[in-house]
């Protein structure tokens, strides 16, 4: 398997254990347990991201990364997004500064409101 299809294969198993049981399934449990723990997770996970990165052991940091992307895996396998849908967005995205990215989402979001 190529390095980059990982996280498909890690997905489309999420997928298949939306069906086991929970008793069995660490994923199952989760989805079980519903989105609020599923984002607690995701910010347990993102926060020891952060400790790891600023004790810059290496290791640490793959290990807690790799946690970080498992359970945003869950979290777009709860909502059935595919991995898929988020290379689209980063394609769409690469090659424009982050600066011009995050100025056309604020127009964006300005071109909605009414004005008096």
């Amino acid at each position: 398997m190529a390095d980059e299809a990982i996280l498909q294969e890690i997905y489309a198993v999420i997928q298949q254990r939306k069906n086991a049981s929970p008793e069995e399934s660490y994923v199952a449990l989760l989805l079980s347990r519903g989105l609020d723990k599923i984002l607690a997770k995701i910010g347990e996970e993102a926060t020891e991201t952060a400790i790891a990165g600023k004790g810059g052991v290496r290791a640490e940091m793959v290990h807690e990364v790799a946690d970080l992307f498992f359970h945003v895996l869950v979290l777009l396998g709860y909502y059935d997004i595919s991995p898929d849908e988020i290379w689209a967005e980063l394609r769409r995205r690469f090659g424009t500064s982050g600066l011009e990215e995050k100025r056309s989402r604020a127009a964006g979001k300005n071109s909605g409101r009414k004005t008096s």
